[in-house]
């Protein structure tokens, strides 16, 4: 029965943060229905917020109406957007646009739409997690899509996790050049290289800096940041790439709890870097 149960976690999850379902929670909030908030939900956007301002809002759950404008979202269509409309679309972009007062999520400004798409992954990681830890079981891993949370340890030895190498192409095949062991804890890996589309030679990435409205041009290809649970990695993990690896490991050097490895360009080599308490 485990497999359903798990199956019915995702779908709770699903039912609350989908962008791509109409019929969800979050898209019936950014509709502007008037939501009763479920645990969820309010778990994630505190926690959004935390992360937010902890990077200076290179982390922003607002980030949706700029995701639909790049063709990111629903309507997937990939396109290069003129600076005037990233400019109007960017008065209602800011974390500081939404507050939760009483388990109700007040706007600012009625054009601000949420995406949890950065960390809502790792928060099902870590519901998941949770969930097989009230099983009475000691010894698991828990991945959904590069995002992974582990708990005791395999036949007496620490779980074993391997970072992707980039890859050149959108579907290159899966490689490992780094691994490490992980002993109840999270990673949660952000990478450039599987979800971009390309114009005249310039590279677009999935990865859009809330500051310029635009996809974020940078030498880092991928982030690996381990935390005490898989939402927070998973957040970070976005955040740091769009802040880049100096003013990523200023904000590592304050949080003890977290730890980041980085993969980058440096003209045309595959370059990594870590900070000191990455195992």
């Amino acid at each position: 029965a485990l497999p359903g149960q798990v199956d019915s976690i995702l779908k709770v999850v699903n039912a609350t943060f989908s962008v791509f379902d109409s019929t969800s929670l979050l898209s019936r909030f950014n509709a502007g229905e008037k939501i009763t908030l479920n645990q969820d939900f309010i778990k994630v956007f505190q926690e959004s917020y935390l992360v937010s301002q902890a990077t200076n809002g290179a982390f922003d759950c607002t980030i949706q109406p700029l995701t639909e404008l790049w063709g990111f979202g629903r309507k997937n269509q990939k396109q290069i957007v003129p600076q005037s409309e990233i400019d109007s679309v960017k008065k209602f972009i800011g974390y500081q646009l939404i507050t939760l007062n009483n388990n109700q999520l007040e706007k600012k400004e009625p054009r601000v739409q949420l995406n949890f798409n950065a960390i809502a992954k790792g928060y099902a990681v870590d519901k998941i997690a949770a969930f097989i830890e009230h099983l009475g079981y000691q010894n698991f891993i828990v991945e959904v899509g590069g995002e992974v949370v582990s708990k005791g340890q395999k036949n007496g030895e620490d779980w074993i996790i391997g970072i992707q190498v980039p890859t050149e192409t959108a579907d290159g095949a899966d490689e490992s050049n780094y691994t490490f062991a992980l002993k109840n804890r999270a990673v949660a890996t952000s990478g450039n290289y599987r979800n971009y589309f390309e114009k005249n030679g310039v590279r677009y990435t999935h990865i859009l800096n809330p500051t310029t409205g635009r996809p974020e041009q940078t030498n880092v290809l991928s982030v690996s940041v381990i935390a005490d649970n898989c939402m927070t990695a998973d957040a970070y993990a976005t955040a740091f790439m769009v802040l880049g690896l100096e003013k990523s490991m200023e904000i590592v050097k304050k949080t003890p709890n977290l730890a980041v490895y980085f993969i980058y360009d440096d003209h045309g080599k595959y370059k990594t870097t870590k900070s000191p308490n990455f195992p």
